[in-house]
């Protein structure tokens, strides 16, 4: 069985930043490919391939990196242990006015891309209690304990959670007008982080040469906003990254210059870690971001 959460730990932690990433697990369950009528591969087109290797040397920069084997297509970390989607699950409530389980997309996956069913029928409700329990419980359980750790160390954190994103999920946003962003900033709009810190991880990206979006087409889900409390001195940011720079996206595998781009993603990665949290807060003051968390 995959494991729910593995820690990088450097031998001494000498920055304030968390590198996080919920959606590249990739050790499939065999009760999963039991009940699944659709092939591996294509479960695998609903992971953050490869992202946790991107991360891969941020402990030689004193920041501890958090990761998991367990694929999204069984348990979604980046979701509320309580949505439930009632056309999957049975005896689930029926959600209200969630676009997440909506779309198929709650806790435990209905569909994976391009809306293909995942499942033969549903699930019972015991199933899903499971796999609460036992991966969706552990993980956020070590990753609120490493962030308040890192908080009581460094008096302010930095959580960067760590994604890929579809290249044509961006379609509809480049058709209305905005520019393809190689990645995309998602702060809740402004509620998840301080601006000082969101444009001082939007600045690294610049210079490391993508074109940085914020909040469209992603605003950030479930972690950014349960862990993003900037008035208490927790920062949370979503960092979605176009899958097209660095993965064959039909066949799951690593381009041919993964390496390169891997690379790239090093340096940023080493400054991103070299963030001075405090310079970029500036004095404490209530501000906007402060308020729509609060």
């Amino acid at each position: 069985m995959p494991s729910p959460v593995e820690i990088a730990e450097p031998a001494e932690i000498t920055s304030p930043v968390v590198f996080a990433s919920p959606h590249s697990g990739r050790v499939y369950p065999a009760d999963l490919m039991a009940r699944a009528q659709v092939n591996q591969r294509v479960l695998r087109s609903s992971e953050d391939a490869y992202i946790d290797l991107l991360l891969s040397d941020a402990t030689r920069h004193g920041a501890p990196v958090v990761t998991t084997q367990v694929p999204r297509a069984y348990v979604d970390f980046n979701r509320a242990a309580d949505e439930f989607d009632p056309a999957l699950i049975e005896d689930a409530p029926r959600a209200s006015l969630n676009p997440r389980i909506a779309s198929g997309l709650g806790v435990l996956a209905r569909v994976v891309s391009n809306g293909r069913a995942i499942y033969r029928g549903k699930l019972p409700m015991a199933e899903a209690e499971r796999r609460i329990a036992r991966y969706w419980t552990p993980y956020h359980a070590a990753l609120s304990d490493l962030l308040l750790r890192q908080k009581a160390r460094f008096g302010r954190v930095l959580l960067c959670d760590m994604h890929s994103m579809p290249h044509e999920a961006l379609n509809g946003y480049v058709a209305r007008g905005g520019a393809r962003p190689d990645v995309v900033l998602g702060d809740r709009w402004g509620a998840s982080a301080a601006p000082g810190v969101v444009e001082a991880v939007e600045r690294v990206l610049r210079d490391a040469g993508f074109t940085v979006a914020r909040n469209a087409p992603f605003a950030g889900a479930y972690i950014v906003q349960r862990y993003g409390q900037p008035s208490q001195g927790m920062h949370a940011i979503q960092i979605e990254i176009d899958r097209a720079l660095y993965l064959d996206e039909q066949r799951v595998e690593p381009l041919p210059a993964f390496e390169d781009f891997r690379q790239v993603m090093a340096r940023v990665v080493a400054r991103l870690a070299a963030l001075d949290l405090a310079a970029c807060v500036g004095p404490r003051r209530a501000g906007i971001s402060d308020l729509a968390a609060e």
